[in-house]
This record gives C-alpha cells, sequence and structure tokens, in this order.
C-alpha cells in the first residue's frame, strides 16, 4: 500500500530515519554516562546528547508538518494521539510510584543499619518552609497559567494564550534554577544512606520531567506566535498541559511525603 493515500482516517506513515538515530544517540548516550561515571570524561555523553537532541528537532518538525500543513491528523488519528498521551503519562506515574515505593519502604521501617531512625542519623534535611514552599507555589501558578492559557485558546483569545505560555514558561525556569541552588547547597549528598539515594533520585527525576514539561510548552509558545494552533485543532498544546498538570502533581506528593512527612 502507497503511504500517501487519503481514502481513509487513518495516517500511514511516511518512512523515517528518525527512530534509528534517536535508538543510536540513546545508547551513545548511555554509554557516555558510563564512561562518565568510570573515567569521568563527558565526551561521548555530549556526542550521544547532540544526536538525540538533532534528532528531537527534526523528528518533532516531521510530526509539526504532518499534523498543521497536510492534515494528516484526522480527528481519527488524534483520539489515538489522546489515549497514546494517557498511556504515557500512565507509564510515568508508575514509574514515580517505584521511587516512592522505596522511599516509604525505608522509612516506615528504617533498618538496623540506619540506626532505626528517620531520617538517618547525620543527615540534616531541607527545611519545608523555605525554598521547598516555594517551589511548591511556583508550580500550583505555573499550573494556573497553562490551564489560562488552554482556556484562552479554546475561545480564540490568542494575546492571553501567549501570555499565559509565556508565564509557564518562566516559572519552569524559575523552578528548575531554585532547585538546581538547592542540590547545591545540600548538606547530603546520593551517597549519604538511603535517604540521600531515594532523595536526589525522586527529586532529581522530577527535576528532569519539569525541564522536558519546560521544553515542551516552549515549543508550543513558539507554534502559537506561528499560528499553527487554532481553537479546534491544538492536541499538541494540550498534550503539554496534561504533562505539566502530572509534574505539578507528583511535586505536591514529594513535597508532603519527603520534605515535609519524610524530614
Amino acid at each position: 500500500m502507497l503511504t500517501n493515500q487519503t481514502n481513509h482516517p487513518f495516517h500511514m506513515v511516511d518512512y523515517s530515519p528518525w527512530p534509528l538515530t534517536g535508538a543510536i544517540g540513546s545508547m551513545v548516550m548511555v554509554s557516555g554516562l558510563a564512561k562518565w561515571f568510570h573515567m569521568f570524561n563527558l565526551n561521548l555523553f555530549f556526542i550521544g546528547m547532540t544526536i538525540t537532541m538533532l534528532t528531537m528537532i527534526q523528528w518533532w518538525r516531521d510530526v509539526i508538518r504532518e499534523g498543521t500543513y497536510q492534515g494528516l491528523h484526522t480527528e481519527f488519528v488524534s483520539i489515538g494521539l489522546r489515549w497514546g498521551m494517557i498511556l504515557f503519562i500512565t507509564s510515568e506515574v508508575l514509574f514515580f510510584i517505584s521511587f516512592f515505593w522505596a522511599f516509604f519502604s525505608s522509612s516506615l521501617s528504617p533498618t538496623i543499619e540506619l540506626g532505626m531512625t528517620w531520617p538517618p542519623a547525620g543527615i540534616k534535611t531541607f527545611n519545608p518552609m523555605q525554598i521547598p514552599l516555594l517551589n511548591t507555589a511556583i508550580l500550583l501558578s505555573s499550573g494556573v497559567t497553562v490551564t489560562w492559557a488552554h482556556h484562552s485558546i479554546m475561545k480564540s483569545n490568542y494575546t492571553q494564550t501567549m501570555q499565559g505560555l509565556f508565564f509557564t514558561v518562566i516559572l519552569g525556569m524559575y523552578f528548575t534554577m531554585l532547585q538546581a541552588y538547592e542540590c547545591w547547597e545540600a548538606n547530603f549528598t546520593i551517597a549519604d544512606a538511603v535517604y540521600g539515594s531515594t532523595f536526589f533520585i525522586a527529586t532529581g527525576f522530577h527535576g528532569l520531567h519539569v525541564i522536558i514539561g519546560t521544553m515542551f510548552l516552549l515549543i508550543c509558545l513558539i507554534r502559537h506566535m506561528m499560528n499553527q494552533f487554532s481553537p479546534n485543532h491544538h492536541f499538541g498544546f494540550e498534550a503539554a498541559a496534561w504533562y505539566w498538570h502530572f509534574v505539578e502533581m507528583v511535586w505536591l506528593f514529594l513535597y508532603i511525603s519527603i520534605y515535609w512527612w519524610g524530614s
């Protein structure tokens, strides 16, 4: 079957090199991480990161072209895209559940190696009423601004959509800077018992998701400035908003369990 037939609602994708280059980039990047851990050399990691970033840019360009200019994202295809995003977020929820499981398994019944106390002796935890509380306020505010942008685009108010997306991106960057400062000023490391491991793995992966979500929304802001969204055709932005609300909810659980209760 030819891939350019349009007598059906499905999207028969064209042949693409990006899955292959993405796999190569991921393999090189992970190999570079291993080399960094053992040889303290980041050259291979940066090569893998470059391949992955170039793949992402060109793959997203093709998807935008297919959905915006070629009209291949029909209503039927959009339903499949929505279910794909829902299943992806579900997998991310299970991903973070594993971290919370490890944290509560260690904190509710600390072993004798930890002194049977939580946090372990010698760990000076963060004050939950300082930067963590500020970051909570920032993420909750960003949830308000992204919802504002979503409702504005559905009402064809493109000026307020741009303002809402702009403020959301700024708040995401501000959150990342504060979290980086917090990690820099931490009195413990990832090697300090199970507390340090669970804390930095959970908050670190959440920080990575905030960075990804900020990039997601920044691309949506650029696309909106290029008039690529309409009130009836803006699933790319809607998916970014779903992802951002997921990141927001995960942070609330992190703040309550690890920063507040766990300290």
